[in-house]
């Protein structure tokens, strides 16, 4: 059978990586997949950059447009990443009756919907395994093989340089500034990393594991999120003697009333295994019902373990290739018309979780009485609470200190209004730090 012909879309770091695999290992792959997986032709702006990758081995232009008109090619691989033109390009192909392979999980988690549905209606297929957690098959997971469950929540690890960067700060015992800027140097970081630390980047990726587990729409727009910015060392520090890690996890959990869809930072007991991973490591930890909880754990970027997913895809949909639509495994795991559109993302202000406090405060009588009955007021009680030594602190003399709380779960709205009283008090020195916490049990 000759080989399944493939347009590869921008040839950087894991365009790159997918040409060297897909080469280096093509007996193994053509076992798998019953038939050669050929890239015919590469389209990058660089091109002489692109040639001394490829050589003679691929055609090379410069025009991504005329690739995915060209009827010699039945797969597009699609790493040129963003909105824009990569959405243009991939909706062209799916028009052309290409099927799409990507990485883009930016192009997918705001644009999803629409572009799931083009592909729906002409009969192709939209991999994605590569836009999320890199060379863990997460999305195969969710949507293959823990199909028998009702997936309860889904939490993870899901950006490399975020967990790299509070790794640094818990080992080092250093602040975000100083260890970001040693992220940058040695390239775990961008040169402006907005959207790692931000938390972008994590909700682009939750959002879509969010409507495979649970068959609802993709909707970024609806996501909470929150990155590390603001996260000192005093809060890891404190985190740690209490016997948590913070990390920043993007988190989706079923509700009663609504799907939760949120990144945060997060404490999270430090005996969990998802607690441990350091680095610019990634892991997924998913709940099911039959299942109980699995653990995927693995590299979430980089050039060889991003291509072994979107390898992984081209494996997939060669096999399919000929297959009837029907009996494709659905884009987001649901058949269409199963997908529960009616379920709402909940907003953040009715989620329940527990919380970390930490409140500067006037080192004198009372304090501790107050913020106790401000909390009990809400209907929010109290898990541990622990005062500092002043002058651990703030030196030898002081006269304000840390207080340091635990709180059972409640409603981020009834948290919101607790915090709003704690501030307005004058024996309340700095802004209270809130960092949620979860169990994961």
């Amino acid at each position: 059978m000759n080989p399944i012909k493939v347009g590869l879309l921008g040839i950087g770091t894991v365009g790159s990586g997918v040409f060297t695999v897909l080469e280096r290992n093509q007996t193994e792959i053509k076992g798998r997949a019953g038939r050669g997986i050929e890239i015919a032709v590469v389209a990058d702006r660089d091109t002489e950059r692109a040639r001394s990758i490829v050589g003679e081995r691929a055609e090379v232009v410069d025009d991504a447009f005329a690739v995915v008109k060209r009827p010699d090619i039945d797969i597009v691989i699609e790493l040129i990443g963003g909105y824009t033109v990569a959405k243009d390009l991939v909706m062209q192909a799916i028009e052309n009756g290409k099927h799409v392979v990507t990485a883009n999980k930016a192009l997918l988690a705001v644009h999803g919907t629409e572009i799931f549905a083009a592909a729906q209606k002409k009969g192709v297929m939209v991999a994605f395994e590569a836009a999320v957690a890199g060379g863990i098959p997460i999305i195969k997971a969710l949507r293959e093989g823990l199909t028998a469950n009702r997936i309860e929540w889904v939490a993870g690890i899901i950006n490399g340089t975020t967990n790299f960067i509070l790794s640094e700060m818990r080992d080092k015992g250093l602040d975000f500034d100083v260890v970001l800027k040693e992220a940058q140097r040695l390239g775990y970081a961008e040169a402006d990393p907005t959207f790692d630390i931000e938390g972008v980047d994590a909700a682009h990726k939750v959002t879509l594991m969010s409507a495979i587990a649970f068959g609802v729409d993709v909707q970024f727009d609806k996501a909470y999120i929150e990155g590390i910015t603001k996260l000192s060392s005093a809060d890891i520090r404190y985190a740690e003697q209490l016997g948590y890690r913070i990390k920043l996890l993007g988190i989706t959990k079923r509700t009663d009333k609504g799907v939760e869809l949120r990144v945060h930072p997060t404490l999270i007991p430090a005996k969990r295994l998802i607690a441990n991973v350091e680095g610019a490591m990634n892991a997924v930890v998913v709940n099911g019902d039959a299942v109980g909880t699995t653990l995927y754990y693995g590299k979430g970027a980089g050039s060889e373990p991003t291509a072994s997913a979107v390898i992984a895809d081209l494996v997939d949909v060669t096999r399919m290739h000929t297959s009837d639509p029907a009996n494709r495994v659905p884009h987001l795991a649901f058949q269409p018309d199963s997908m529960q559109s009616h379920i709402q993302i909940l907003p953040m202000g009715e989620v329940v979780t527990s919380y970390y406090l930490r409140l500067r405060v006037a080192d004198e009588t009372g304090v501790l009485a107050r913020i106790a009955t401000v909390l009990a007021d809400g209907g929010i009680s109290i898990d541990a609470i622990i005062q500092r030594e002043a002058d651990e602190v703030a030196g030898e003399g002081a006269e304000q200190t840390d207080v340091i709380i635990l709180t059972h779960d409640c409603t981020e709205a009834a948290m919101n209004a607790a915090i709003a009283t704690m501030q307005a008090a004058p024996t309340v020195l700095q802004p209270i730090v809130r960092i949620r916490k979860e169990e994961l049990n």
